[in-house]
């Protein structure tokens, strides 16, 4: 019989043990590194309206159009504004708006229905309002909780108009200043937003919407202006003149005593 050359034979056990743990050390290997690239390849944005993947610009011009083109809004939150602090409580429509403004000296309703603005306030803010110009405490009491509608000559309704305007007073709003970035992810009330922020922080930051329309929903203004809160987006704001026995007309006659 001839003799087996060496290496010829079967394998020893231990040569088997070897290529069985190497296989299986590189079956494991080769699922952790499929695990890894699965979990790093995984989309922040699955699910959303793809705003995340947008330069910052296209965000902010984005968000903006979507509050142009909205119907409604309801804005509430902290304003200052030449140096007064005002609380907005704000139901903006294209043709109006109703709400409660609220400064350090008073708190007041404000309505318009068209070009017609009511004011709805105590005798103590037309009296300090109309002061100047010569009510009398008696006049001012015939105001106290009566919707004024103010005449649009009146330097109140010049005032206070712009509180009620939805396109101009969220054109003021929302302007960011300053280079803008995104990234920072969170929620307002539930809902996924993208951040911007201006000028690291000095020029304000705006939440914008993840979910379906980019609606501007959290903005905090540069400077410390102010704190808004925006929701309720496209939702019927039911807008109707006050009750005639409700309201007191003064026209141009405000302000005489």
């Amino acid at each position: 019989m001839s003799a087996i050359p060496p290496g010829a034979g079967p394998r020893s056990p231990s040569g088997t043990r070897r290529t069985g743990r190497a296989a299986l050390v590189a079956a494991v290997c080769a699922a952790l590194a499929a695990a890894l690239t699965g979990c790093g390849g995984e989309d922040p944005d699955a699910g959303t309206n793809g705003l995340g993947k947008l330069p910052p610009t296209k965000i902010e011009s984005k968000a903006r159009a979507a509050a142009q083109s909205a119907g409604t809004v309801h804005l509430s939150g902290n304003v200052v504004s030449q140096g007064r602090t005002y609380k907005l409580d704000m139901s903006l429509a294209k043709d109006g708006a109703k709400g409660e403004l609220t400064t350090k000296a008073a708190a007041f309703q404000l309505l318009r229905v068209g070009d017609a603005l009511y004011l709805k306030a105590d005798a103590a803010f037309w009296a300090g309002e109309k002061g100047a110009s010569g009510t009398s405490g008696g006049a001012a009491s015939k105001l106290d909780g009566k919707y004024v509608k103010v005449p649009a000559a009146d330097p109140v309704y010049k005032r206070f108009s712009g509180f009620t305007d939805k396109d101009t007073l969220l054109a003021g709003l929302l302007g960011l200043h300053g280079k803008l970035t995104a990234g920072d992810r969170s929620d307002v009330d539930g809902v996924r937003t993208i951040r911007l922020t201006a000028a690291a922080g000095a020029g304000g930051t705006l939440d914008v919407s993840l979910d379906g329309t980019p609606y501007p929903l959290r903005l905090q203004r540069a400077g410390g202006a102010g704190v808004l809160r925006l929701d309720d987006w496209d939702k019927r704001v039911d807008l109707r003149a006050p009750a005639s026995g409700q309201v007191v007309d003064y026209g141009s006659k405000i302000g005489k005593g």
